[in-house]
């Protein structure tokens, strides 16, 4: 019987720098919606404006964060579950998921998708259920 290799651990390691550039995403947004805020206290208020500017950088600040942890989050649970080569769903959501995080999320998501529906690799999700 041939042994056939897999690349589940580098795809393990690749998706633990993802999700540390989804975590460091989250803090750009920290950032941008503080100086976003210290911009707009220091220009002031318009009258004739229906809402504060600095109150729509904070909610976009604050919706770019939650998103970016989010998707940080659910990239390592993925790296830790492709390390043990269980919860094939979740492993495939999670590369679906980061299909939408620009061009490196692509890659990583178009080749991740190819590696883990391989039949030899779906045996070794099947096996660790």
């Amino acid at each position: 019987m041939e042994i056939q290799s897999n690349n589940l651990s580098t795809f393990r390691v690749l998706f633990i720098i993802k999700g540390i550039f989804n975590l460091l995403g989250a803090l750009f947004f920290v950032g941008y919606g503080f100086f976003m805020n210290m911009l707009f206290s220091e220009v002031g208020h318009d009258a004739s404006a229906p809402f504060e500017m600095s109150t729509l950088f904070g909610v976009i600040s604050g919706l770019g964060f939650v998103v970016c942890l989010i998707f940080g989050v659910v990239t390592l649970i993925a790296a830790k579950h492709i390390g043990e080569a269980r919860n094939y769903t979740f492993v495939l959501i999670a590369s679906i998921m980061n299909c939408l995080t620009g061009i490196l999320g692509i890659l990583l998501g178009v080749f991740a998708i190819l590696e883990i529906n391989k039949p030899h690799v779906k045996v070794l999700f099947n096996q660790n259920q």
